[in-house]
């Protein structure tokens, strides 16, 4: 598989991930947070399917502009798949005519948005080649960590989450080699809000890497900007072997 982790916008320094987007296989996006300031409407077009992790602004904030650039006549809408929480408040919050013209009313043959997919937790499906699982993992909000095989190797996305458990037994019954992306949102200094706002900092990923089952490689992500360079400091100074720091605008073969 290869996974792209977009970058988050014209001009922003490439080290810097403000808002969360991934790319599988060129035609598989993991969340919007920059998908639509990404490459030309042309190159979206080429993506018809999204899984959203959850609702968080950071993680949809483009996906409007997305739909628009790749409105085209006589295609299927792209599919947006999630959990059943995260399709109502998109429903609600952005599509509403408000915030946002309601691109699911509005959807037709001749306008084909999107359609709206709920999905299960540990329900798997085929898509484009690969076997996807959704995982519930521990946010604010419904959130979903995503666990997918070709068969070959294994890519889970922890998703936002506190410290887990769930994604991390299951992920051990997957084909390795095995590649997680996991956030590392705070430093150690901001361990208490880390876990007021169930995220990660260095500390508590090390832990997080003790429940998992054997993995090639942890790339951390989701890295607050303003506090990366403490944060990237921490994770060097975990000297864990397999541990690197992801880095937006980069194709990870896996």
């Amino acid at each position: 598989m290869k996974v792209r982790i977009l970058g988050s916008g014209v001009g922003a320094p490439a080290c810097l991930q403000y808002v969360s987007s991934y790319l599988v296989n060129d035609g598989i996006a993991i969340d919007a947070g920059t998908l639509g300031l990404n490459g030309t409407p042309v190159q979206q077009g080429g993506i018809r399917n999204i899984f959203l992790t959850h609702c968080h602004l950071d993680h949809i904030a483009t996906l409007p502009i997305f739909l628009e650039n790749t409105l085209k006549v006589g295609q299927e809408p792209v599919a947006v798949y999630g959990h059943p929480e995260t399709l109502t408040a998109l429903q609600r919050h952005i599509f509403n005519d408000i915030i946002w013209p309601d691109f699911v009313r509005l959807t037709t043959p001749d306008l084909p948005f999107l359609r709206l997919c709920p999905i299960e937790a540990e329900v798997p499906f085929q898509i484009d080649g690969l076997s996807v699982v959704p995982v519930a993992v521990h946010h604010l909000v419904p959130t979903y960590g995503y666990i997918m095989t070709d068969g070959s190797s294994t890519v889970i996305f922890g998703g936002d989450s506190g410290p887990t458990h769930r994604i991390w037994q299951l992920a051990g019954n997957f084909p390795a080699p095995r590649t997680v992306f996991l956030e590392a949102s705070f430093p150690n200094a901001m361990e208490r809000l880390a876990y007021d706002s169930l995220h990660l900092t260095p500390r508590l990923v090390a832990k997080e890497i003790t429940k998992m089952p054997e993995v090639k490689t942890i790339i951390a992500v989701h890295i607050k900007a303003q506090f990366r360079e403490a944060t990237v400091r921490e994770l060097h100074e975990l000297k864990i072997p397999n541990l690197v720091i992801g880095n937006p605008e980069t194709d990870y073969q896996l």
